[in-house]
């Protein structure tokens, strides 16, 4: 049993987050923002710029209130380290592979022998030759993987039985730039009580489905030996990363069963190769999806509540999804450490992923919607605003519900991601699909200016025309203008303008067969 938690009041537990923001590194990250692995392939390689200036540190939001009126911008560190061209290290950050590497994070004793403290205990490739600001950032970043592999802290008992979990997070850097850890924590061999330990894989790729099947082979390697694990990683690490749709034979010998030939395929539709919608659906009915999609699109504050890591990372990175083809802005961490509890606190819009046993530490604030998504809620909205239900237009929350009830046919992951992401992406088409009528050019060459009022007041139904005067407030749709207004005008690439046309060319029709 855990000690009785007390409840320190708000302005306490914000001064004690300020407070430790001075004792963490300002460099890198220790903190969870999702980006663009949300957005389809073909808008992948286009710059963001924008989006480098938003909240991408778990502390940034505390630290640019408590330097309010200095200003002073956050301190830039260099990114991920690049060797230079006589290197023989593979490049830190780049498309070409997989993965930059594999570590395994296990659980030693303490000094005192009281507790268990995450140590790395293996890493593949090993970093040599690096400069030195290179080995400080590569040594923040390793803290920070054992941070997110262990979230629960020290508190750690020897287990004879351990169910095999596997999430993930995203490590970024205080300059935006993003990398996303695979994780799968399972019991290693042996007999006897032992605790836990987690492999976990860093990349800048987001293809959850991919790395869980990756991990399936290093486990299966890990069984009969450590050494078993490098040949197999180092044959992955030289592979090329498939096209949406490919797929990339990996072979690999395995003593007694020979050369083995893995096969590792990349989803068609790239865009949602990070998420699994079946866990949103399975955990929540479509009348609550509704309600966190709404909170989620004013860029409100929510904290999901589950025991299962996993469940929490799907789910927090199938809500980010959800609001296709705008980007949340804000601070995301799928899986908060026990060691930061306290981002809670935050008085910007975020998405939290919180274990339950820490609940206690999140629902003394009534600003928020806290979402219990766990196998044995009493509740599933144990805090909330109250509002939450009447954000969406009624009629277009009866479209969404209706275009959901197609899902029951899908047979495959794939399907159910198409048939979701599709259902949210009409809301949008339905309420601005028709911002590129009203972002207007004075001069060839010059950005283009968005005419707000005309925009929203061109919405013939009342109750969108409010939804929209909202949403368009938030900072998700600034950035998606902004980034229009930057464009020169002309036919737009993607599948958020695909789906546009289509809609406008059904209206044309509807209209053609009325007169």
């Amino acid at each position: 049993m855990s000690e009785p938690v007390t409840r320190r009041r708000k302005g306490h537990r914000l001064a004690d987050l300020k407070n430790r923001w001075s004792e963490q590194p300002k460099g890198n990250l220790i903190s969870d923002v999702t980006g663009k692995h949300n957005l389809p392939s073909s808008e992948d390689e286009a710059e963001r710029p924008g989006a480098l200036k938003r909240f991408s540190a778990m502390w940034s939001s505390f630290r640019r209130k408590r330097d309010k009126g200095k200003d002073q911008e956050p301190e830039e560190t260099p990114g991920p380290a690049v060797e230079d061209k006589n290197s023989h290290q593979y490049k830190y950050v780049s498309g070409q592979y997989f993965f930059e590497y594999l570590v395994v994070v296990s659980l030693k004793k303490t000094k005192d022998g009281s507790n268990y403290e995450p140590q790395i205990t293996y890493q593949f490739p090993k970093r040599d030759g690096m400069a030195r600001y290179q080995k400080e950032e590569e040594e923040k970043t390793l803290k920070a993987i054992t941070l997110f592999c262990f979230p629960e802290g020290i508190n750690w008992a020897p287990l004879t039985e351990y169910h095999s979990e596997t999430f993930s997070f995203v490590l970024t850097e205080i300059d935006g730039s993003r990398r996303n850890g695979y994780c799968r924590r399972l019991l290693p061999g042996g007999k006897g009580a032992r605790p836990p330990e987690a492999y976990c894989i860093i990349s800048s790729l987001a293809c959850f489905g991919l790395f869980s099947k990756i991990f399936d082979e290093v486990e299966k390697r890990r069984q009969i030996s450590m050494a078993m694990i490098y040949p197999f990683m180092q044959k992955l690490r030289e592979a090329p990363f498939p096209a949406p749709g490919n797929t990339v034979e990996i072979k690999s010998f395995i003593p007694e069963s020979g050369t083995e030939i893995i096969s590792l395929t990349r989803p068609l539709d790239s865009w949602l190769e990070h998420v699994n919608f079946g866990t949103l659906f399975s955990c929540l009915t479509d009348e609550e999806v509704l309600v966190v999609f709404g909170a989620a699109v004013l860029e409100r504050r929510i904290i999901f509540i589950a025991d299962e890591l996993g469940t929490l990372s799907q789910i927090i990175h199938a809500v980010a999804a959800l609001l296709y083809p705008f980007t949340w802005q804000h601070t995301f961490i799928s899986i908060v450490p026990e060691i930061l509890i306290d981002v809670v606190m935050a008085p910007t819009p975020y998405l939290l992923g919180v274990q339950k046993r820490l609940l206690d530490l999140v629902t003394d604030q009534g600003d928020l919607l806290v979402v219990d998504v766990s196998e044995d809620k009493k509740e599933t909205f144990i805090v909330s605003i109250g509002d939450e239900s009447s954000i969406l237009p009624p009629k277009l929350q009866a479209e969404i519900m209706e275009a959901l009830s197609s899902r029951q046919k899908a047979s495959t992951g794939e399907e159910l991601n198409r048939v979701v992401s599709e259902a949210f992406l009409h809301f949008f088409v339905r309420t601005v699909g028709h911002y590129a009528s009203y972002v207007k050019y004075s001069r060839s060459g010059e950005p283009g200016v968005f005419e707000k009022r005309n925009f929203y007041k061109a919405i013939e139904s009342k109750t969108t025309r409010h939804f929209v005067k909202k949403f368009i407030q938030t900072q998700m749709f600034d950035l998606f203008i902004q980034e229009v207004e930057q464009q020169q005008p002309g036919p737009q690439q993607g599948i958020f303008h695909k789906k546009i046309l289509e809609y406008q060319e059904k209206k044309k029709r509807e209209k053609m067969r009325k007169h």
